[in-house]
């Protein structure tokens, strides 16, 4: 079970991108994708087959899952993520700070 993941919303806590929040697109391992962060230009070259035009492209690059921290909408800052066993046996995120569950 992942501390981040899809569509939460984080802040980047390290990098060019510092202080960045957006929402997670995508995880895959350790990698997380966040929109708006980490953007670069990248070349392209044409292909007609799949009718992609040439030129430069902004695409998002992934980050180090290390690198974000979840949002915590009660402080508005990033916070750290602890796990929690509640009594009717389900395992939920939870903010370390205020101790509030994540995943209602």
């Amino acid at each position: 079970m992942n501390r981040i993941r899809k569509n939460d919303q984080v802040i980047v806590s390290t990098g060019r991108d510092k202080g960045r929040r957006g929402t997670v697109t995508k995880v895959e391992g350790d990698r997380v994708w966040v929109e708006g962060a980490n953007v670069v230009k990248r070349h392209q070259r044409p292909n007609p087959n799949k009718g992609l035009q040439g030129g430069i492209v902004e695409k998002e690059m992934s980050l180090h899952i290390s690198n974000v921290m979840l949002f915590n909408p009660v402080t508005n800052k990033g916070d750290r993520v602890g796990f929690r066993t509640l009594e009717d046996g389900r395992k939920v995120r939870y903010f370390k700070s205020n101790k509030e569950v994540v995943d209602a």
